[in-house]
């Protein structure tokens, strides 16, 4: 009910949209034909092609809008200002694929380029007003949908900003029933507690209500056919959340596979094959020329400044672990004196005075230049430029036991930078909590990749290669 609220006002936005700027099309050319003579275009110019690759283009970028239409009613400036420039990169492909397919001479490129920079203009406001307006619109007092709650205060609490974000669909919150002891004074005023969880029959009886939404699943199967036959009897909507994250102590994922449904713990856009072939297309265009150019005089410079102040080898090889567990070695600049093999010693992470670094060592370190060399290892396939960093098998179990979920990291390549690196969670592991805020931002990593995420970290480690934050060295 609630999701198909949403797509229709995301449907009559694409509608009004559309139409919208089909007439600002035919105006601003009259416009530009009275006023603005030197704009060469002149009546004779066939518009119609161009005004029909403006409403196709609109018409397919009601895509864009059905994908957020769950939130459309609550877009921002920056949110309406990314939806228009899509809707308008989508129309001008079309004009312009028009254009030069029929080797169009008589149309005006200054026209149709000032034609979309103006669109642009105008849908960044309405993405951004209309969807309010329509709400109000549409979903007024004689649309309203009351709404009775069911089950825990303190998931009701939980919902509390769910339900204020649908409020403007015409969902209207009407009472709570809660078999909580505490329920009748700390439900909130404006939705006041009616009765237990048993007073459903008597509640549906006697108020007008349109939906019904439990705050949980049903612990019986026999819960579950009573509270569907009640709502059922009464001509009653009812929604169940699912509250399985809540009870698993995990966010769950639902998948329907050939009809079945399923829950699985996180999303994983990187089993997807095209995607994998993007990350490595970005990988090798990245790491190629680094080994090619800038890795053989950084080589150079390196070992003459090792050799003045740390005599030893160039690069430090030791052993990581990488997507599935798997063990590689990975590849630094030595930035530390060379001293007698030791695992408990080589385990220790290097903190802000470590003697081991020597002078130009730091130097490396604060700016990521030791880092470098594993460009090499993302050419032969063990490393990413992106993703999360990967620990010596040491430091790997222990930070394992320490932290739930931290396994979650091998499910990809691990990375030259990652997300939780580029903002600003690097060096020494000094405490369980900075451990968890690492994993939480490389697991996010994992669930919600994307080309455009990892050009973001990119720009921002390069950004901190040139200017290192505090926790660098």
């Amino acid at each position: 009910m609630i999701s198909t609220r949403a797509r229709g006002l995301a449907n009559l936005h694409a509608g009004a949209t559309t139409m919208g700027v089909s007439i600002f099309f035919w105006v601003y050319a009259e416009l530009i034909m009275r006023y603005v003579p030197y704009v060469r275009l002149s009546r004779e110019v066939n518009l119609l092609p161009y005004f029909l690759c403006v409403v196709a283009g609109m018409a397919i970028s009601r895509r864009e809008l059905t994908a957020l239409a769950t939130r459309f009613h609550l877009l921002d400036t920056g949110d309406a200002a990314r939806l228009a420039a899509r809707q308008v990169a989508l129309v001008a492909l079309l004009t312009f694929s028009m254009m030069f397919a029929t080797l169009d001479r008589s149309i005006s490129r200054l026209f149709l380029g000032t034609f979309l920079v103006w669109s642009w203009l105008g849908l960044v406001g309405i993405n951004a007003r209309l969807p309010r307006l329509l709400a109000r619109m549409v979903f007024q007092r004689g649309h309203r949908l009351p709404t009775l709650f069911i089950g825990r205060v303190s998931s009701f609490a939980r919902l509390n900003d769910w339900i204020a974000r649908k409020e403007p669909l015409g969902i209207h919150p009407v009472g709570l029933l809660s078999d909580d002891p505490e329920a009748a004074n700390s439900a909130s005023p404006f939705v006041p507690c009616l009765g237990r969880e048993a007073d459903l029959p008597r509640v549906l009886a006697e108020r007008p209500i349109g939906q019904v939404v439990l705050l949980g699943l049903p612990a019986t199967d026999e819960e579950a056919r009573q509270v569907i036959e009640i709502c059922q009897e009464h001509g009653c909507r009812l929604l169940m959340h699912n509250n399985l994250a809540e009870r698993y102590t995990h966010p769950i994922v639902p998948l329907v596979e050939e009809g079945r449904h399923f829950y699985t713990l996180q999303e994983e856009p990187l089993e997807d094959p095209v995607n994998r072939l993007f990350k490595r297309g970005y990988d090798v265009a990245l790491a190629l020329p680094v080994v090619l150019i800038l890795l053989p005089p950084l080589c150079v410079w390196v070992w003459l400044r090792q050799r003045t102040q740390a005599p030893g080898p160039l690069l430090h090889v030791r052993e990581r672990r990488g997507q599935r567990g798997e063990i590689f070695p990975m590849l630094k600049f030595r930035s530390m004196r060379v001293g007698a093999e030791d695992a408990a010693a080589e385990s220790q992470q290097a903190t802000s005075e470590d003697e081991r670094i020597f002078p130009f060592g730091r130097f490396l370190r604060r700016h990521s230049l030791d880092e470098f060399p594993q460009f090499w290892n993302v050419l032969a396939g063990h490393m990413s430029v992106v993703g999360p960093r990967p620990y010596m098998p040491l430091l790997d179990e222990e930070f394992r036991r320490q932290t739930r979920g931290y396994r979650t990291r091998h499910l990809v390549k691990p990375g030259i930078t990652g997300l939780a690196q580029s903002l600003g969670f690097r060096g020494e592991v000094l405490e369980k909590e900075m451990l968890s805020r690492r994993v939480y931002w490389d697991v996010h990593y994992i669930t919600h990749w994307s080309v455009w995420l990892d050009l973001q970290i990119t720009a921002r480690t390069l950004w901190q290669i040139a200017r290192p934050p505090s926790t660098a060295y």
